[in-house]
């Protein structure tokens, strides 16, 4: 049953974020040749992909060196991916440190609300079979209006930020007792800050209620990281921000061609191109 105040959502690629250390004296101590092989081995198991990508980033400071950011399909793909890894010889000389499940999110408060007003006018009514069927079909059409942002490329851009965040559910202030048009206000809001930011940035939300141990992840893609302190800066000014939004930890670094992995086991920043 489509509930009035649960705004819809859209659903796109499974997305795996792995984080890594690279164990430095190990990879020291094996040949050109040996550490040639390691990385050549390492990004044969991403390639021949038929559906998404994984994008490479070296990550700046102690949280990790390697980031590596799986999109796929389905869960068993990602499980796919990820055992690949695990069977490279490279695994044993890495350390995951932390790792982040979701799913290509893209939320529809004001779709909600406008299905729900145009069904009723039709006269149809909330939890009836027909209501239930023609906001299915409504929400099938929005879906194929928008594929390309629930299944994006991977943006070829420079420098990577991602953060995990909720909506507070505290005892004061509480995000999912808001009246619903209060919550899609407020996006909306939220969403204005973020066009201005427009072909700067490159944004993917993925949802992770119920996946992970925080609600939302957030991944920015631009070519100048210092967009990324302007833009959250300030988002945090907007109300859904500054009164509702709990923050986790950030990770920043710079993504790079998979065919560079070996400069950077040999200890060179790997760039973008091949």
């Amino acid at each position: 049953m489509h509930n009035p105040q649960v705004p819809e959502t859209l659903e796109g690629w499974s997305v795996l974020h792995h984080m890594f250390r690279l164990n430095w004296p190990a990879l020291g101590q094996l040949s050109a040749s040996g550490r040639e092989e390691l990385a050549a081995e390492a990004v044969r198991c991403f390639e021949n992909i038929r559906d998404g990508g994984t994008a490479f980033v070296h990550m700046l400071g102690h949280k990790a060196d390697l980031m590596l950011i799986h999109f796929r399909k389905t869960f068993d793909d990602l499980s796919q991916v990820q055992l690949q890894f695990q069977q490279t010889r490279i695994n044993h000389f890495v350390e995951m440190t932390t790792s982040y499940v979701s799913i290509v999110e893209l939320g529809m408060y004001e779709m909600t609300s406008k299905i729900h007003q145009q069904l009723a006018a039709r006269s149809l009514k909330p939890g009836s079979e027909e209501f239930e069927r023609a906001f299915d079909d409504e929400m099938e059409q929005q879906k194929s209006r928008v594929m390309g942002r629930l299944f994006p490329e991977i943006p070829t851009r420079r420098y990577v930020c991602f953060y995990p965040m909720n909506k507070r559910r505290g005892e004061h202030k509480n995000w999912y007792r808001e009246e619903f048009s209060r919550r899609g206000n407020m996006m909306l809001e939220h969403g204005i800050v973020g066009r201005h930011y427009s072909g700067r940035v490159t944004q993917i939300i993925s949802g992770s209620i119920g996946f992970d141990d925080w609600e939302w992840g957030v991944d920015l893609f631009a070519d100048d990281p210092l967009v990324f302190k302007k833009l959250i800066y300030e988002m945090r000014f907007d109300e859904a921000s500054a009164v509702y939004a709990e923050f986790g930890p950030f990770y920043i670094g710079l993504q790079f061609d998979s065919r560079n992995f070996l400069a950077l086991l040999e200890g060179r920043t790997p760039s973008l191109t091949a």
